[in-house]
C-alpha cells in the first residue's frame, strides 16, 4: 500500500503532463482524482487534521490567484486547477518553489516552442494531429508539462514523500 501511495501523486502529474502535451487540455476528471487521493492519502498517513487544513488553505489561495492569471488571460483554466490541486499535495513550505520552477521550466518551454514554430513543418510530423497543433503559432503552450515537471522536482521534499518513504 505504501508503494502504491507513493507512486499515486507521480503518475497522476506524469497523466497530467501527457494530456496537456498531446490534447492542449487537462481534465476535471484529473484534477478532482488528484485532489481526492491527496485526501485519502493524507488520511493513510495520519497526517494531523491542522496539517491538512494548511494544505486546503495553501491549494485555495493557490487557486484564487491561478484563476486571476486566468482572468486575465495568461494562463489556461486547466492549468489554474492543476496548480490549486499540485499544491494541495506540497503545501506552502513548498508552493513557492514549486512555482518558480514551474515558471522558469514554462518559461523555457515557451521559448523551446517559439523557436522551434518559426521552422517549416516536416510533412512526417504534421501528419501526428497533436505535433502539427504544437507547431501551431495561434496554439499555447501546454504549460501542464512544466507544472508536473516543476512538481515532481519538489515532491520528495514533501510531508507525504517523507512520510511515506520513512
Amino acid at each position: 500500500m505504501t508503494t502504491i501511495a507513493l507512486l499515486v501523486f507521480p503518475a497522476l502529474m506524469a497523466f497530467a503532463a501527457s494530456s496537456d502535451l498531446l490534447t492542449m487540455r487537462i481534465s476535471n476528471g484529473l484534477v478532482i482524482t488528484l485532489a481526492a487521493a491527496f485526501f485519502v492519502v493524507a488520511v493513510s498517513i495520519n497526517l494531523p487534521l491542522e496539517q491538512i487544513a494548511m494544505h486546503l488553505l495553501c491549494a485555495f489561495v493557490v487557486l484564487v490567484c491561478a484563476f486571476v492569471m486566468f482572468a486575465f488571460g495568461w494562463i489556461g483554466g486547466g492549468d489554474a486547477k492543476l496548480a490549486a490541486a499540485t499544491t494541495l499535495w506540497l503545501g506552502f513550505g513548498l508552493a513557492l518553489p514549486y512555482l518558480l520552477y514551474t515558471g522558469v521550466l514554462g518559461g523555457l518551454l515557451t521559448l523551446l516552442l517559439l523557436s522551434l514554430r518559426r521552422l517549416p513543418l516536416i510533412p512526417f510530423i504534421a501528419r501526428f494531429e497533436w505535433l502539427a497543433r504544437l507547431h501551431d503559432r495561434k496554439s499555447g503552450v501546454p504549460y501542464g508539462v512544466a507544472m508536473s515537471v516543476a512538481a515532481m522536482i519538489v515532491y520528495s521534499n514533501s510531508v507525504i514523500f517523507e512520510r511515506l518513504s520513512a
